[in-house]
């Protein structure tokens, strides 16, 4: 069962077009890691989803995301979109994420606290639940704000390069906890990180305006050519690994889009 359904559909920011007649399907069971090189319109693609950037073409999305008015889309951004000095703690954070079913003035409810913690708790930062959001780490703030995208249950849960500015012992963490959540909801992950997410997503969505589905985990430097996705396939380990091919002015590996 499709959850998501785009068809023709573009994005142009000032006359630039980010997205180009992009044709998208998002299963119930997927996990989709989403690539590209920078600026090739990956979290464009997200925003589309998201309903958060104006589009030309159309964005189905099936009644299996809807709870009466709330959409069960879950939502992880990059770290660097969050602000750090709103006067919010951990907990409220996480309990925002029911905000599309309770509303911005309706109380949360004691179940509502409770799960809240229940999540923090299992994520290993239950005693910052009072904290201010930003006073603490980078990895406590992607744990808070992966409880807040799966605290709603949703069929969808959309994260944007979940394992910037992490160690390497939350990544692993992370991507245990998303295998586990795939039993039970769709996945789409935008990441830079290409060796990493080949061996945890399903099949890989190439990005550069236009949108590639590779029905596989694997991907050849034939394929990358093919798909015009300008990364370097390379070997390391057990896994095949890929990493963004170096342009001129690219100051690093974060999107800009």
């Amino acid at each position: 069962m499709n959850l998501v359904t785009m068809r023709d559909v573009s994005v142009a920011y000032d006359g630039y077009e980010a997205l180009r007649h992009v044709d998208l399907e998002i299963g119930d069971k997927d996990f989709l890691g989403v690539i590209g090189p920078n600026g090739g319109g990956k979290t464009t693609l997200v925003k589309a989803i998201l309903g958060a950037v104006p589009y030309t073409g159309e964005i189905r999305l099936a009644p299996e995301l809807f709870r009466g008015k709330e959409r069960l889309i879950g939502y992880m951004p990059q770290l660097s979109d969050f602000d750090r000095t709103f006067p919010i703690s951990v907990l409220e954070v996480v309990l925002s994420g029911l905000q599309g079913r309770r509303g911005f003035r309706a109380p949360y409810t004691r179940e509502d606290r409770e799960k809240a913690m229940e999540l923090l708790a299992s994520s290993g930062i239950a005693g910052t639940a009072r904290n201010p959001i930003g006073e603490v780490s980078g990895g406590q703030m992607q744990r808070a704000l992966l409880a807040r995208a799966v605290i709603s249950d949703p069929k969808l849960l959309i994260l944007d390069e979940p394992a910037n500015f992490v160690d390497n012992k939350f990544e692993k963490e992370l991507y245990r906890t998303l295998h586990e959540l795939n039993t039970r909801m769709a996945i789409v992950m935008v990441s830079h990180d290409i060796g990493t997410i080949t061996s945890v997503v399903k099949e890989i969505v190439c990005v550069n305006r236009h949108a590639h589905r590779h029905r596989s985990n694997v991907l050849t430097e034939e394929q990358l050519r093919n798909y015009d996705c300008p990364i370097q396939l390379v070997s390391h380990g057990h896994i095949p690994h890929t990493v963004l091919e170096h342009h001129p002015g690219d100051g690093c590996c974060c999107d800009h889009e």
